[in-house]
């Protein structure tokens, strides 16, 4: 059963910083290509992805202040996330990429003063 647990979101004061970390079981963690996906409304867009090879890729909007890594020894992947802004507020989720059909709770990230 795969599964993904996503942690570390907060509220923020803009400029400031937040590191998410996602646990992942029930598939072959490290040989899989992996995201950082948000939703602030209707949809889910990703953010962020990582390669098996350790490849990044970033949204236009988040490229130069989100860092994306993983752990294979872990099976963790983490999202750093620096300079946020108010429209970095959204509920952040990890899975393949791309997507496995399930999908975590989320954690949610909130940047205001």
């Amino acid at each position: 059963q795969v599964q993904f647990v996503e942690s570390g979101g907060g509220l923020v004061q803009p400029g400031g910083s937040l590191r998410l970390s996602c646990s992942a079981s029930g598939f072959t963690f490290n040989i899989r290509s992996l995201g950082w996906y948000r939703q602030a409304g209707k949809y889910r867009t990703v953010v962020a992805t990582i390669t098996r090879d350790g490849d990044t890729d970033y949204a236009d909007s988040v490229r130069g202040r989100f860092s994306i890594s993983r752990d294979d020894a872990k099976n963790t992947v983490s999202l750093q996330m620096n300079s946020l802004k108010p429209d970095d507020t959204a509920v952040y989720y990890c899975n393949q990429q791309p997507p496995f059909p399930s999908w975590g709770q989320g954690t949610q990230v909130t940047v205001s003063s």
